[in-house]
């Protein structure tokens, strides 16, 4: 399984577009084949900041994520929101094992 921490810091004034635009890709996201899970979360403390969490069987199935309609517009649609530019930091699912 690999997995991805996508940590994300959006402009305050784009925090609901974010939201709103993100669900959308999530989605899209857990039909794909491959896809374990697809996780948005908000920092509470901060609530500009998230963390997309993202696991899928193996790097393939990762790979072909982004190369997706939906992604390809998430990507393009939040790249002005961002106040930083977004970090996936990639991990190997150990637990649950699929």
């Amino acid at each position: 399984m690999i997995v991805t921490l996508v940590h994300v810091h959006v402009k305050p004034e784009h925090i609901d577009a974010f939201i709103r635009t993100t669900s959308k890709n999530h989605f899209e996201s857990v039909k794909e084949t491959g896809n374990l899970r697809f996780d948005m979360l908000q920092n509470a403390a901060d609530p500009s900041k998230f963390v997309l969490y993202e696991a899928y069987k193996d790097e393939e199935s990762a790979a072909a994520h982004k190369k997706t309609a939906h992604y390809l517009k998430w990507r393009d649609a939040v790249a002005d929101w961002m106040a930083t530019p977004r970090e996936g930091v990639k991990y190997t699912g150990l637990f649950p094992q699929f």
